[in-house]
């Protein structure tokens, strides 16, 4: 029996998982495709402390390094169920098997939706962004486009106009969807082109992002050659498979606030995954180690 299941090898889990080693108890990190998770998608970070510059791969590499010399175990599995047993503990149901623990902690992240067209995912990371805040400072000074018309689209616009040539979103819509005093702002922009009823077609590039294929509504197509493309159209959380557990919001994420407590006593919420403003690395890791000792805590005052 494991002490703690973390289900999600992201920066949330694995410093879950380091902070649940450093206190005595035994975790067990369950992750589904790739350790790292959103973070392996960067080209480059520079605002997580003591990296100048590091990869998301290389930040990745070294956070699973960490939690395994601390005594982590790792496995990856995906997580498909949980259940809470007659004595208290839980059983996580996945692809392979299943295990017991004494506590949970969901640190299932939450995807960038993405625009599923033609050449996007050769640029993921090299020319095509889903953070303004991480990656927005790589293009100071040159052209970039954004994709989507809601309020996360219009932050992104407003932050990469600051510092950027010229900033064009792109909205498949006759409107832009987000608050009008974020609208007005850019209105006002003269670095600013709105390019409404239109739809991303293709990306296209020689292993670095070239040009961008649009399509009108009425059907004319057309090109564009920002350096970088931000796609804000918008996460998707994975919690449907735990959803008998914690309860969700009408989005899909886990309801629970700064302390990571969900309202299942010893099921704890971690990272991206649940209901936050801000969704960074360090608001990732910073949620792991909370729900990490509060997990610890939930075990010993249960023993």
């Amino acid at each position: 029996m494991h002490d703690i299941i973390i289900i999600g090898g992201g920066p949330a889990g694995l410093t879950a998982a380091t902070y649940a080693c450093r206190a005595g108890k035994t975790p067990l990190v369950l992750e589904k495709s790739g350790f790292g998770g959103q973070i392996t998608y960067s080209h480059k970070i520079e605002n997580f402390p003591a990296a100048l510059s590091i990869s998301g791969t290389e930040l990745a590499d070294k956070m699973v390094e960490q939690a395994i010399s601390q005594g982590a175990q790792v496995e990856l599995e995906e997580a498909q169920s949980i259940t809470k047993n007659d004595d208290g503990t839980f059983t996580v149901l996945t692809d392979f098997g299943k295990y017991d623990c004494k506590a949970v902690i969901i640190a299932t992240g939450a995807k960038h939706r993405t625009l599923g067209v033609e050449g996007e995912e050769n640029f993921i990371g090299n020319g095509i962004s889903f953070c303004a805040v991480c990656d927005g400072a790589f293009y100071q000074g040159q052209e970039v486009a954004v994709i989507g018309g809601g309020n996360s689209a219009l932050v992104d616009a407003t932050l990469l106009a600051e510092t950027c040539k010229k900033v064009t979103i792109i909205q498949n819509l006759s409107y832009l969807t987000g608050e009008q005093r974020l609208i007005d702002n850019l209105q006002s922009r003269d670095n600013v082109e709105i390019i409404l009823n239109t739809t991303v077609e293709e990306f296209k590039g020689d292993g670095e992002l070239e040009s961008v294929v649009l399509k009108n509504t009425d059907g004319t197509i057309s090109e564009i050659k920002p350096q970088g493309v931000f796609v804000a159209i918008g996460l998707c959380p994975d919690n449907k498979a735990f959803e008998n557990m914690t309860a969700l919001d009408g989005r899909g994420y886990v309801v629970a606030d700064e302390k990571c407590l969900t309202d299942t006593d010893g099921v704890f919420v971690a990272g991206d995954c649940r209901t936050k403003e801000i969704r960074q690395i360090t608001t990732a890791t910073a949620d792991g180690a909370v729900a990490a000792l509060a997990a610890c805590a939930y075990i010993d005052n249960n023993k």
